[in-house]
């Protein structure tokens, strides 16, 4: 149900990675963890292939799930109802936490907090010590199966769509023909001013496209399994009572900025409550972006595969935006083998 991302005009990059300034230079460093759009494995599979960071989690979590992640990521790629699969979903998890690994060592990031909207929020945990790598894994799996038993009995007709370019009053004028028609719809994302994830049932969902687009706006994809939407307050409780409770949280060391709120959360019931509240509270990264502000952050660094949350207005007017990405990491590699063949 994915439809293509138009593609955005790419910052040039430097060819070499250089590490970064310290904080004293240039303020305080935030480490963001993406939520999780379309990627492919074309664009991530040498570095999970090649990457040692990537390699050493690959193996633990093919031990924690019993099977390949990499090789059922690569066989699936082209399926489109494998995009959000509970193997593309460990091996994105895998992914993120593996380029933040290689930029702390490699470019010298040192955050003082970090963050992560939607299933960035998983790797964010990780990374802030409150849950291990392998029980992430475990919990990724876990709730994966959840989602997938609870829509297939519980709104087996929603889908999450995203709009941008929509002013709010443009959007609530469609929303309020959904509610004159009778339909259930849900705000399940705040992005940014005019962008928007909105949920609603999938029959109506071109009548809702054409609509947006009618009133000046764009459409950009849709997902399924369909998410934060305060409908889905069962999914939560399903979710607390079969999974997440076998789970044992820690405070974090680092602290962490819950998407939901922009709350910064320092202990483990924080942690939990956000955890849980990702089913049906809906995110909202202006107040995430208006709390690593005030915390003083100058830079954030998204650690995966983004083409949202490290382009959209918000962040590029308040932050300077790092992208760490597969392509970055892969460079130092391109290079040795250049030298090589010259050396031949």
């Amino acid at each position: 149900m994915t439809e293509p991302q138009t593609p955005e005009p790419q910052t040039p990059e430097p060819q070499n990675p250089e590490p970064l300034t310290t904080d004293a230079e240039t303020g305080r460093t935030a480490v963001v963890f993406p939520g999780m759009g379309p990627f492919r494995f074309t664009d991530v599979g040498e570095f999970l292939l090649t990457n040692p960071h990537a390699r050493r989690r690959l193996a633990i979590a093919d031990e924690v799930v019993g099977y390949s992640v990499f090789d059922r990521y690569r066989q699936s790629d082209a399926e489109e109802e494998a995009q959000y699969a509970e193997h593309t979903q460990i091996a994105f998890l895998t992914i993120c936490l593996s380029l933040a690994d290689w930029a702390e060592e490699t470019l010298g990031v040192r955050p003082e907090l970090c963050a992560g909207p939607s299933f960035g929020q998983r790797a964010a945990v990780t990374y802030a010590g409150s849950l291990p790598f392998e029980e992430t894994v475990r919990l990724t799996a876990e709730l994966a199966r959840c989602e997938e038993e609870y829509f297939r009995q519980e709104h087996r007709e929603a889908v999450t769509h995203c709009v941008i370019h929509t002013p709010e009053e443009r959007l609530r004028e469609a929303l309020a023909e959904l509610d004159d028609a009778g339909e259930w719809h849900d705000i399940s994302g705040y992005i940014d001013q005019g962008f928007y994830l909105v949920s609603l049932r999938e029959p109506v969902l071109d009548r809702f496209k054409k609509r947006i687009g009618e009133l000046g706006g764009y459409n950009m994809y849709t997902m399924w399994p369909p998410v934060h939407a305060p409908a889905f307050g069962a999914l939560r409780r399903k979710a607390e009572e079969e999974v997440l409770g076998g789970f044992e949280v820690a405070d974090p060391k680092l602290p962490v900025v819950a998407d939901q709120s922009g709350e910064l959360l320092t202990d483990a019931a924080g942690v939990r409550t956000m955890l849980l509240d990702t089913f049906n509270r809906p995110i909202r990264w202006p107040d995430m972006v208006a709390t690593m502000r005030e915390q003083g952050i100058t830079k954030v660094c998204i650690a995966g595969p983004d083409n949202l949350f490290g382009r959209v207005t918000s962040t590029g007017e308040n932050f300077e935006v790092v992208a760490i990405d597969a392509r970055k990491a892969m460079r130092p590699r391109v290079r040795q083998r250049s030298a090589r063949r010259a050396r031949r």
